[in-house]
C-alpha cells in the first residue's frame, strides 16, 4: 500500500469511528448548545486528534529516522544504515537511501584514494627536489664558506664561520623536511623502525617525553597500510605538540586478532569533543583508503587518544 493510501486509511478509520459514535450514541446537539453537549463534543474532538496523531506517528516513524540519518550522516564514518522497516513506498525509500549511501561511500573512498596517492606522489617529488637541488646547493655553499673562512683573516673569518653554521642548520632543517615528506626509513627498514625514528625525532624537536611500545611479532602488511599507519601517527603526534599542551605522549603498535592497532595517547588538556579539523579528516580519509577503523577520544584534563585498527590481509592457503 502506498504512503498516500496508508495515511488516507488512518484518517478514514478515525473519522468513521467518530461518525458511528454520532449516529448510534445517545447524544444529541441542542440549539443553543448545552454545556454538557459542548464538553462531550470537545472531548470527542480531542480523542479524534490524539488517535489520529498517534496513528500518523506510528506510520511515519521510519521517515523520521530517515530524516535524522540524512542530517547526521558522514561519509568518513561508513556503515551508517537504516533497518528496512515498513511497507510499500517507505521500505522502498529506505532501501534506496541505503543503496545511495553505499554508492557514495564507495565513490568517496575511491576519490580519497586517488587524492591521497597523488598527494604522496607530490610529496615524493618535492622531497626529491629538496634533496637533489636545495640540499646539494647548500652543501656546495658550505664548502665555499669553509674554504673562504680558512683563507680569510679576522674579523671576516668569524663572520664566515657564523654564516657557515647558519647554512649547516638550514641544511639540517631541509633534511628533516625531506624525511617528513618522504619517510625513506619506512621503505628501507620497515614500519617499526620508521615509527621509532619518528618518535625520537618528535621528542628531540618538541621536548615532549615519548614512550614507545611496539610488538615484535607484527604480521606483514602491504605498503599502503604501513604508510597509513605512519601518516596517522605523524599527524597524531603533530596535533599533540600543537594543540594538546601535553607533556607526555604514549605510542603503541599491537597485533590483536586480525588487526594491527596503532594507539597514540597524550596527557594534554583534551576538549571533551574531538574537533574535526583538516588533520583529523585527513586521518579519516587515510583510514578509508585501507578499510581501517579510526577512533578518536578526547576527554577534558585526560588527554586525547587516537586509535587506528588496520585489518591484516589474509594469506591465501597453499594448495597441496
Amino acid at each position: 500500500m502506498s504512503l498516500f493510501w496508508r495515511i488516507f486509511a488512518l484518517n478514514a478509520v478515525v473519522l468513521g469511528t467518530a461518525t458511528a459514535l454520532l449516529l448510534w450514541a445517545p447524544v444529541t446537539v441542542s440549539v443553543p448548545v448545552l454545556l454538557t453537549e459542548a464538553i462531550i463534543l470537545v472531548g470527542g474532538l480531542a480523542v479524534m486528534l490524539i488517535a489520529n496523531a498517534a496513528l500518523l506517528r506510528i506510520g511515519l516513524a521510519p521517515l523520521g529516522r530517515l530524516t535524522k540519518l540524512m542530517t547526521t550522516v558522514d561519509l568518513l564514518r561508513p556503515g551508517q544504515r537504516l533497518p528496512e522497516q515498513g511497507r510499500g513506498e517507505t521500505a522502498e525509500l529506505i532501501s534506496t537511501f541505503n543503496a545511495m549511501l553505499e554508492r557514495l561511500e564507495h565513490e568517496r573512498a575511491a576519490s580519497s584514494a586517488r587524492a591521497l596517492l597523488a598527494q604522496e606522489g607530490e610529496r615524493r617529488r618535492i622531497a626529491q627536489e629538496l634533496h637533489d637541488e636545495v640540499g646539494q646547493s647548500m652543501t656546495a655553499i658550505l664548502l665555499v664558506l669553509k674554504k673562504a673562512a680558512d683563507e680569510a683573516d679576522e674579523p671576516l673569518r668569524g663572520e664566515l664561520q657564523q654564516a657557515q653554521e647558519i647554512t649547516r642548520e638550514s641544511l639540517d632543517e631541509v633534511r628533516r623536511l625531506v624525511r617528513r615528506l618522504r619517510p625513506g626509513v619506512l621503505e628501507d627498514l620497515g614500519l617499526v623502525s620508521a615509527l621509532t625514528s619518528l618518535a625520537t625525532e618528535f621528542a628531540t624537536h618538541t621536548g615532549l617525553r615519548v614512550s614507545r611500545s611496539f610488538d615484535a611479532d607484527l604480521p606483514e602488511l602491504d605498503p599502503e597500510s604501513e604508510l597509513v599507519l605512519y601518516r596517522v601517527a605523524q599527524e597524531a603526534l603533530t596535533n599533540a605538540a600543537r594543540h594538546a599542551e601535553a607533556t607526555k605522549v604514549e605510542t603503541s603498535l599491537k597485533h590483536t586478532g586480525g588487526t594491527v592497532t596503532l594507539t597514540v595517547k597524550d596527557d594534554g588538556r583534551g576538549t571533551g569533543v574531538a574537533r574535526e579539523g583538516a588533520g583529523i579528516r585527513g586521518m579519516r580519509e587515510r583510514a578509508l583508503l585501507v578499510g581501517a577503523a579510526l577512533d578518536i577520544a578526547s576527554e577534558p584534563r585526560a588527554g586525547t587518544q587516537v586509535r587506528l585498527a588496520v585489518p591484516v590481509p589474509s594469506v591465501p592457503e597453499k594448495q597441496s
